[in-house]
Parts: C-alpha cells; sequence; structure tokens
C-alpha cells in the first residue's frame, strides 16, 4: 500500500499543461470534454507537454507519428454523464462500434487485466485510439477471424511531411521495401510490431492486420513501464507513446470520454468512416483514397526564378539548345502481391524414425505475399544439423527447392542415421531479411519385440573353469530379423533383472577383470549376437543370465555351475594281473541247489 501511494503522489506530481491545452481545446471545438483525473494530465516527458513532435522523428512511438483521423465526437453525448452501459441499436451512429472491434477491445482488456492487472486498462482507450488511427478498422470491414480486408496501410513514412523511417521489415508487413508505413487498425509500424505483436486469436501468427492481435499488442504497448491507466498522467504519458503529439493527446481523449459515457454494438462493415485527416496531407494516388491509408507522392521541384540554361557541351563554345537534367528514376516499391512475406509450417508431423529407417513425414513449408496469399517460386533451403548421421535422400545435409503454386516447398524425405538421439531441420527463404523455421526431429535406437536363444542345450561349467558352450540368441521385431538391436546381458538374482548377482558366472572386460553387466551388444544383419566367454567361480549353483533389448524384450538363460562326477580306476592283483572278480554270494533266502546223490 505504501509503495502503491508513493507511486500515486509521484504520478500526481508532473504538469497540467497539457490538461489545460486539452479542455482548451475541446471547449473551443464544442465537443466532450475529457475526464482529467486527479487534476492533471502531464505526463512528465518533457515532449510530452510541449508541442507535436517534428515530422521527421518517431522517438519511439509506435505509430511512427504517422497522420490520424481528426474528427471529434458530436456535440450530444451518447449517454447521461458517467454512464458506460450499453445502448440499443438507434442510438448515435458515432457511438456504434462494429461487433467484431468492439469484441476485440474488450478480449484485450480481460486479457491484460489478468496478466498486469496493475495497469488498469479500459477498452474504451483502446476503443478511442482505433477510431482515431483507423476509424475502427475503417467501420468494421473485417473477416470472419477479424483480419481487415482490404489491409489497412499509411502513407510511406518517407520524410515528406511525415517521419523518415527506412524499411525494417523486408515489406513484410507492408508491402514496402523502401519505407516503413503503419499497418493495420492500430497502426503500428512494423518495427514495433516486431517488438510488441500478439497472436490473441489463436491461428498461430501476430498479425497486425488483425483487430484481436492489434488490440492485445496495443494494450500491452500502453501498459508499458508499469503505467497505471486510472491515473491520468499514467494515461497521457501512454497515449504520447503512441503519438507524440497534443493534439492527437487531445483528440484521443475525447473519444475516450464519448465511449466511457456509452456505445453499443453495430453490424462489422457498418462503421460511421471519419473523414479528417492530421495534416500535413500528402496527395493520395488514384484509387486509394484518402486518409492514412492514401500514399503519397512527392511534388514536382519548382522551376528556380532567374536560372540560366546550362550550355551544350557537345557544340564549340557550349552554346546552343539546352537539355534539362534528368532526375534520378523514383524507386517504386515491390508489389505486396510478389513481396515475401512470411514462412509457415505447411503441416508438418512430428518427425520421429527408427535409425537406419526412413522419416514417414517430409518437411514441408508454405511461403506467403505481404498480403497472406501464397507465394510460388520462392527458394527454400533446407539444412539437416545434428550427430545422429541423418541426411535427406541423395545423402545430402543441405538441399534447395522452390515452392510450388500453392505456395508450398517440400524436402526430400529424411533417412535417419545409426546413432539414436535429436537434431534440426531448417528452412530458410528470403533474402536482406530471410525469414527461418527450425523442425525438431528424433532418431531411436533399433528395437526388439522379442529375442530368444537359438538353441536349448544346458549351459554348466565346473567351478573355476569356463563354459565351454557359447550364448547365441536372435532378436527380432514384428517376427522379422531385427539388425543393428543394442543388446544389454546382466547376472542377476531373479528373473525380472530387479537385483543383479555379484557373484557366480562373469565376463571380463578388456583388462582380464570380472564383469556382470556388458553393454554396447549388438545384434549383427541377421539379428544375430554371439556373447563372449562366459567364465564360472568357485561358487556352485545355478544362476541367470538376463539380455534385454533397445523395445523392451528380453530372456532369461540358466547357467549352472558344479563339480564333474570322479570315478576311481582298478588295481591290478600281485604280478601284474587283475584280480578275478570274487564270485557272487547265493541270496541266503534262496533255497540251496539241488545236487546229485
Amino acid at each position: 500500500m505504501a509503495a502503491h501511494m508513493r507511486r500515486r503522489l509521484r504520478k500526481g506530481a508532473t504538469t497540467t499543461a497539457i490538461a489545460a491545452a486539452a479542455v482548451a481545446a475541446l471547449a473551443a471545438s464544442q465537443a466532450p470534454a475529457a475526464t482529467l483525473a486527479d487534476g492533471s494530465a502531464g505526463s512528465g516527458d518533457p515532449k510530452a507537454a510541449g508541442e507535436d513532435t517534428a515530422s521527421g522523428e518517431t522517438d519511439g512511438a509506435a505509430t511512427g507519428n504517422s497522420p490520424y483521423y481528426t474528427d471529434l465526437p458530436p456535440l450530444v453525448t451518447p449517454d447521461r454523464p458517467g454512464s458506460s452501459s450499453g445502448l440499443p441499436a438507434a442510438g448515435s451512429a458515432e457511438a456504434g462500434i462494429p461487433a467484431s472491434v468492439l469484441a476485440a477491445y474488450k478480449q484485450a482488456e480481460r486479457t491484460v487485466a489478468t496478466t498486469d492487472p496493475s495497469c488498469r486498462l479500459p477498452w474504451q482507450l483502446l476503443a478511442a485510439i482505433g477510431k482515431v488511427e483507423s476509424g475502427q478498422a475503417r467501420g468494421g470491414r473485417v473477416d470472419a477471424n477479424g483480419t481487415a480486408s482490404p489491409r489497412i496501410l499509411g502513407p510511406a513514412l518517407n520524410g515528406q511531411g511525415f517521419a523518415l523511417i527506412k524499411d525494417t521489415d523486408g515489406g513484410a508487413y507492408d508491402g514496402d521495401a523502401v519505407h516503413d508505413r503503419a499497418v493495420g487498425p492500430m497502426q503500428f509500424i512494423p518495427s514495433t510490431w516486431a517488438s510488441w505483436g500478439q497472436d490473441a486469436n489463436g491461428d498461430g501468427r501476430k498479425d497486425p492486420n488483425n483487430i484481436y492481435d492489434a488490440a492485445l499488442a496495443a494494450g500491452r504497448y500502453l501498459c508499458a513501464n508499469d503505467r497505471d491507466l486510472a491515473l491520468a498522467a499514467d494515461l497521457d504519458q501512454a497515449v504520447l507513446s503512441y503519438n507524440r503529439s497534443t493534439e492527437y493527446l487531445r483528440t484521443v481523449r475525447s473519444w475516450y470520454s464519448y465511449y466511457q459515457r456509452g456505445t453499443h454494438e453495430i453490424p462489422d462493415g457498418t462503421g460511421t468512416l471519419p473523414s479528417t485527416p492530421s495534416t500535413p496531407t500528402p496527395s493520395p494516388r488514384p484509387g486509394t483514397g484518402s486518409g492514412p491509408s492514401a500514399t503519397p507522392s512527392p511534388s514536382p521541384s519548382p522551376s528556380k526564378p532567374g536560372g540560366k540554361p546550362s550550355p551544350d557541351p557537345t557544340k564549340p563554345g557550349g552554346g546552343g539548345s539546352t537539355s534539362p537534367t534528368p532526375k534520378p528514376p523514383t524507386p517504386k516499391p515491390t508489389p505486396p502481391s510478389e513481396t515475401f512475406g512470411s514462412l509457415e509450417n505447411a503441416g508438418t508431423g512430428p518427425l520421429r524414425a527408427t535409425a537406419g529407417q526412413a522419416f514417414d513425414e517430409r518437411v514441408s513449408v508454405r511461403a506467403r505475399n505481404a498480403l497472406g496469399a501464397p507465394l510460388a517460386k520462392v527458394p527454400v533451403t533446407f539444412t539437416v544439423t545434428g550427430g545422429t548421421g541423418t541426411l535427406f535422400a541423395g545423402g545430402k545435409k543441405t538441399v534447395m527447392v522452390r515452392t510450388g503454386a500453392d505456395g508450398t516447398a517440400t524436402a526430400p524425405e529424411l533417412q535417419a542415421g545409426e546413432k539414436a538421439g535429436e537434431f534440426t531441420v531448417t528452412a530458410v527463404a528470403g533474402t536482406g531479411r530471410p525469414r527461418t523455421l527450425t523442425y525438431a526431429a528424433t532418431v531411436t535406437a533399433r528395437q526388439a519385440d522379442a529375442i530368444a536363444r537359438t538353441d536349448e542345450k544346458a549351459l554348466v561349467a565346473a567351478p573355476g573353469e569356463k563354459f565351454a558352450d557359447a550364448v547365441t540368441v536372435e532378436a527380432t521385431y514384428k517376427d522379422a530379423a531385427a539388425a543393428g538391436v543394442a543388446v544389454t546381458a546382466t547376472m542377476v538374482k531373479d528373473r525380472l533383472g530387479v537385483i543383479d548377482n555379484d557373484k557366480g558366472p562373469y565376463f571380463k572386460d578388456a583388462d582380464g577383470e570380472p564383469v556382470r553387466t556388458l553393454t554396447g551388444l549388438t545384434t549383427d544383419d541377421e539379428g544375430q549376437l554371439r556373447l563372449p566367454e562366459i567364465f564360472a567361480d568357485d561358487n556352485e549353483g545355478t544362476y541367470l543370465l538376463r539380455l534385454t533389448t533397445e523395445g523392451g524384450a528380453s530372456v532369461v538363460i540358466e547357467l549352472t555351475v558344479k563339480a564333474t562326477e570322479e570315478t576311481t580306476p582298478e588295481e591290478p592283483a600281485p604280478g601284474g594281473t587283475t584280480a578275478p572278480e570274487p564270485a557272487e554270494t547265493p541270496d541266503a533266502t534262496e533255497p540251496p541247489a539241488a545236487t546229485k546223490p
């Protein structure tokens, strides 16, 4: 609370010069006076309280100080003072705001209230700026998605009556590769949009010609620098940051006050268009109309009074007829239909493949011109970057493909390398200010869904000896031999492999030391794997060897360690002969054999 009070005191201590000027101007025009809270409208910025900024400077203004409409609200307010309730459709035409435009302003207010509640952005301020900048998107001429159609462009900011701003976007937003122009219903210059652009309608694009995107961008821009727009000083500073002109501030303030008294929704495309642009007014090109979307044409240079004709150097004495000095040709901006605007994903799905296999998906992009239409014949360079060994078909890491009539370019098929891991595919198009898209891709290790021994012979060894028979297994995937599958072999105490065994059979490492786990084993081209030699220690018993594959298949093999049975050799009789075996003793239970008498 103390910090808030200090902020309020600091904001309230600024100059009242603008407030007085605004009230005086509004009174003179008979427009409704804007309410200036706290008795101050000053911004604390020397440029805010002074005269209009020179036309050749932008000084960070969102619009580049481009022209705007100076029409003021009607004398009769739409509702009683202090009311902000909606009005019926029969209300004043000036109070009507097109449905999509009004929805965008209110959506922006709700969004900012969630992300920056201390700003206290009122949607009526966005409406006031939208009215002054573009006549509410030319009376609500927007499509179903809220995008102005045709797009709204201010005149070229070429320094001829306006600020001089050389091209910053390659014509992507404004279709002008020579100078910047203010773009869209909220009239952002491209460099400002690059920093503040928003995607408020969730279509994946930040489009300054979309009223939802532009309204949210304007709201966030006005809230910059921790402004509290419920404070008059902060509100004035925000408006002046949009266009550094005291006349602009007065005009926006008057519409803000007007809309606070009440508005109503009207159908898109039926709004009232303003008619009076700010000065200086450039001469519009034929067929482009007037106002902020008009394009200035340079005035012809007048002849210098008293000037002497230049001598013809081709004639003796330099006399004779004269020829006018040719003027350098004026560069013509590239038509928007031919200007590269954006590069976007053309529906590429997840890029995943098993090592050594071909990817099912192919990387596809779409190029659009400055008007958002597909652009053909644009060269797109695709590059694979990463350590998996993945390449395009033909063994290339970089390929170039031109877009077709639908603006799409599809890279060749990707062939996964042998090393599992992640890599990227980058698509680059455009010159000067190239557009780039990056796709993440993954190579997974070869997998097996089954593994088994190739024979069933018992594996037995005596203590301290090695097992005479080798262990050979075969891995398969969907009943086919699985080549190149990683296998891990571990001596375990249980069939699930939860507990490793630290005694019994073992392998040997490169130094001849006992190890009971082997990694890095791989099946051959036929899916088979022959394990290294296995040795037994001095502990007799039955032990378990568990083999697992990438993919989760496993097999458990029994290893038996036991001593061999020994037999006692026969001893020779004295004299070197073997003693005869003793006669069998008759069974006492049997009767004696009969004898002859």
